[in-house]
């Protein structure tokens, strides 16, 4: 019996996901910008303004809709990211030390050196410092839909780098948000955060595998989060990290692994495209070149663009010539340098950070970083799937 076709089958309808990911979070975000610049637009205010509230007696959590987006919507994101990162580092690639210390180094370069262009560029606004780390996230969603356009002439290697980039790249994301992106703590919250995290620990350890109380358990400690003034997404990369990768009754199931299962179309096909549409809504009415070349846009467009290629690019070839980490096989300059320019699509995770850095803060600043954004996603798309066009080879003809 021939056991390779449902893996081969599996592997086709992942990569066809994924490109098909990257399409329809095209499209949210070209369909938020069409609106946001037609006699729609006060609609599509009023539907991200609209108030949404939930009540429990004392209990109250009143936002408008674009919150509930960024704050809830985004939580599950980081659940699927926390499962991901999980099962990576148990029996994944991020297991193997020798495997990660290139996509490694490149991710800290890639976060450095883009938020060093930002805040050499806005030093002298103190509010426009407050999004230094925009530039320095990459959305692995789009990165992954434009790898998958040039088909079976990516190695395997490469797709495997790019996303353990991605990654420690998440990983840096997850600690600038928990760091320098958190309001007043209430101490009270926090303790009920604090009763949640044990109580997970004490499932995992009996085994317990029902999805249904971790994420009731998980629901408590989002809230809980809410209110403490740390991000409430972080909520879900802790919840993930308690999720059992294997059954105690049955070693070959993994709950979590059906769990990442379960959410990947969910978070590619309605979270992702759902936060570009709320997100993504730049009205171009008015523009003046002031506008377009203030310093935030500009850092974020440099840092993304120009940033990430040095990043990740310049620390890899330092350790490769080093000899303290070696090239993936099937890869070469060429298709190291085009994929630290893929890194530079930041869109959904640079808007989320945008989000927090200036809507949240109350600083005005969010056509400059909407349009920083784009544009640097958008150039290094382009560009780094030009470069990998014309540096990987090109399939066999059978």
């Amino acid at each position: 019996m021939d056991n390779s076709k449902p893996a081969d089958s599996f592997i086709s309808n992942f990569l066809k996901m994924e490109s098909a990911s990257g399409i329809i979070l095209m499209v949210a975000a070209v369909l938020a910008i069409i609106l946001a610049n037609t006699p729609l637009s006060n609609f599509y205010e009023l539907l991200l303004s609209t108030p949404v509230e939930v009540r429990i007696g004392a209990l109250e959590i009143a936002k408008p809709l674009l919150l509930w987006i960024n704050d809830g919507l985004m939580a599950i994101f980081f659940f699927l990211v926390g499962l991901e990162l999980k099962r990576e580092l148990i029996e994944g690639e991020l297991a193997d030390f020798r495997k990660v210390v290139l996509p490694g180094v490149g991710a800290v370069g890639g976060m450095l050196v883009p938020a060093l262009i930002y805040v050499y560029l806005n030093q002298h606004d103190e509010a426009a410092l407050k999004g230094w780390a925009i530039p320095a996230a990459t959305d692995i969603a789009f990165a992954l839909g434009i790898l998958a356009l040039l088909g079976p002439r990516v190695p395997v290697s490469l797709r495997i780098f790019l996303t353990s980039l991605a990654i420690f790249d998440d990983i840096g994301a997850i600690v600038i948000i928990a760091i320098f992106y958190t309001a007043k703590i209430s101490v009270v919250s926090l303790i009920v955060v604090g009763c949640c995290i044990p109580i997970l620990a004490i499932l995992n350890r009996r085994g317990v595998e029902s999805k249904s109380v971790y994420i009731m358990i998980g629901l408590i400690m989002w809230v809980a989060m809410l209110k403490s003034g740390v991000h409430a997404t972080l909520a879900g990369v802790i919840l993930a990290f308690f999720i059992p990768i294997r059954s105690k009754r049955d070693p070959s199931v993994s709950p979590l692994k059906s769990l990442e299962h379960d959410l990947h179309s969910l978070v590619a096909f309605m979270v992702l495209p759902v936060f570009a549409f709320a997100n993504a809504g730049l009205n171009l009415s008015g523009v003046t070149a002031e506008q377009v070349f203030h310093s935030v846009p500009v850092g974020i467009a440099l840092g993304l663009f120009v940033g990430k290629q040095i990043g990740v690019f310049g620390l890899c070839w330092l350790f490769i010539k080093l000899k303290w980490a070696q090239m993936p096989s099937g890869m070469n300059w060429g298709s190291l340098y085009g994929t630290a320019a893929l890194c530079g699509v930041g869109f959904t995770m640079s808007l989320f950070i945008g989000s927090l850095a200036f809507e949240e803060t109350g600083v005005n600043m969010i056509f400059d970083e909407r349009l920083g954004i784009i544009v640097g996603s958008l150039t290094s798309g382009i560009v780094g799937y030009v470069i990998l066009k014309f540096s990987l080879a090109k399939p066999a003809q059978k």
